[in-house]
């Protein structure tokens, strides 16, 4: 059997059309939600992340964040004193997997994170922390 031109053209438009119908179902099927409710109320505070970055980058020792088989170790500076906050763990794929924790250390200024409830894959661990007037703020990617 020949072929006509009009017969392939109207061959490959039908592809064509069918194709892309299907790339719109598939699309569909995506969540497209933004990585944060209020993104765009963040990007204009964001001076203030600045400011904590900047006295964290002052402390003469950091807070120091490692991952162990135990769980996610976190070991405040001493030279700050009591300290207070919130603890992110991120998950970039998949925002219903977060987990928010409030900073609780012991004596010796560490607290551990027990990480027998996540997922394993690489998370993204943010201290929002505060010692005596001064905001401070750490983040590091850990891999569980």
């Amino acid at each position: 059997m020949k072929l006509n031109w009009g017969t392939s053209i109207a061959i490959f438009y039908s592809l064509f059309a069918l194709t892309m119908v299907g790339f719109v179902i598939k699309s569909k099927s995506f969540d497209h939600d933004l990585v944060v409710e209020d993104y765009y109320a963040k990007d204009l505070a964001f001076q203030q992340q600045y400011d904590k970055l900047a006295n964290t980058k002052a402390l003469a020792n950091d807070l120091k964040i490692d991952a162990s088989k135990d769980g996610i170790q976190l070991l405040f500076p001493a030279e700050v004193g009591q300290v207070s906050g919130n603890i992110l763990l991120y998950r970039a794929d998949d925002k219903t997997k977060d987990v928010s924790l409030k900073v609780n250390p012991n004596e010796q200024n560490q607290q551990l994170v027990p990480t027998d409830q996540l997922t394993p894959g690489r998370w993204t661990v943010k201290v929002d922390w505060q010692a005596g007037n001064k905001l401070f703020y750490t983040e590091k990617i850990v891999l569980l």
